[in-house]
């Protein structure tokens, strides 16, 4: 009898680039991932890429602090781009662009909070 390959069930936030929970080699796929919303010189100290969890909590905090960045620049973007001299167009554009990363850095956020979980109940801080 053939045995069907299940996969673990994952939250419509889970990013694609990460395998599924409990499935091989996942918890290096999850590194690989977040090594990625970090900035390079983080990705390269043993101690976050040994214990995933802990690269997993320093993502987090990038990632709310590049949600903040842009908050900040879609809320200033009316006031301050006109001083810049830029016609109106470019500073439409400009606030569409903000607008659209904002939403793919609270996706990413959720996606975060996603594999932090996943890695802190499957144990791999120990």
């Amino acid at each position: 009898m053939i045995m069907p390959v299940t996969t673990p069930r994952t939250s419509p936030d889970w990013p694609c680039q990460v395998k599924p929970p409990g499935s091989y080699d996942w918890q290096r796929s999850a590194t690989r991932w977040l090594r990625d919303l970090v900035p390079a010189r983080y990705g390269g100290y043993p101690t976050l890429v040994r214990h995933p969890v802990l690269l997993a909590r320093h993502a987090q905090i990038q990632v709310q602090h590049e949600i903040r960045v842009a908050r900040t620049a879609l809320q200033t973007a009316r006031a301050d781009l006109p001083g810049l001299g830029l016609p109106e167009s470019v500073i439409e554009h400009t606030i569409k662009l903000y607008a659209a990363e904002l939403a793919q850095l609270q996706h990413i956020a959720r996606s975060v909070r996603a594999v932090t979980r996943a890695l802190v109940e499957q144990g791999t801080h120990r």
